[in-house]
């Protein structure tokens, strides 16, 4: 199982994300590093899980703000970021390319069911199939409140080799993963690498997710409280 170390920013610095209230959010503690300076942060998440490769939650842009491109360029100078901003335009796309970022995570949230991506898909984009107790969280009406399978279409007309399963409900609650989610979409999609995030807990949990066919997770408080052991 490949582990993908996880940063929630919000005002410029790391955030705890704890069940998707995001108004709650408060500066991360951690176990492995000192304060919450998003590339300390990154260094010591990277360095942990052996991996250059970081998913970010630019929280702010998913509100409606501009893209943070300033911590995402210097994100990008320790890691490979896959960064989920709402970037469901091709104006966010190329602030994302400028800031260096190896993919646009487009979640299923912020997807207008006529959005226009950018054509070039530079960076690459990642689905993001974000749920909120197993259900889909879309403004598209044929989406929402769904089950998660019902996103295998939109990912085969998106053209994605990666997905991510974020449970949003789950997140930092110490709940498990989403693994019915994950199996379904592993089923409807195979050859796709499925990401799961939110709710992992220990070693355990991850063999879980690998037997219901994840290629990988998405992992953050477990990290910083030293509970899972990459």
């Amino acid at each position: 199982m490949r582990i993908v170390p996880v940063i929630d920013l919000k005002g410029g610095i790391v955030v705890h994300a704890r069940r998707g209230r995001r108004d709650e959010y408060a500066p991360i503690k951690s176990a492995l590093v000192h304060g919450s300076e998003p590339v300390a942060v990154a260094r010591a998440l990277c360095a942990i899980c052996h991996t250059t490769t970081l998913y970010v939650a630019d929280l702010d842009a998913l509100a409606g703000k501009p893209v943070d491109t300033e911590t995402l360029r210097a994100l990008s100078t320790v890691s490979e970021p896959w960064v989920d901003a709402g970037a469901t335009t091709p104006e966010r796309a190329a602030a994302l390319r400028r800031a260096g970022v190896a993919r646009n995570v487009v979640g299923t949230e912020s997807l207008e069911p006529r959005a226009a991506l950018e054509p070039s898909r530079t960076p690459p984009i990642v689905l993001s199939v974000d749920l909120r107790d197993g259900r889909l969280i879309s403004p598209d009406p044929e989406l929402a409140d769904r089950p998660a399978a019902d996103a295998a279409k939109l990912a085969r007309s998106l053209h994605v080799d990666e997905l991510l399963v974020i449970d949003l409900a789950r997140v930092g609650s110490g709940a498990g993963p989403p693994l019915d989610a994950v199996a379904q979409l592993a089923h409807a999609l195979p050859g796709v690498a499925i990401y799961a995030g939110g709710g992992v807990r220990h070693d355990a949990d991850l063999e879980a997710l690998e037997r219901a066919g994840a290629a990988g997770a998405l992992v953050a408080t477990a990290l910083h409280e030293g509970r899972v052991t990459p």
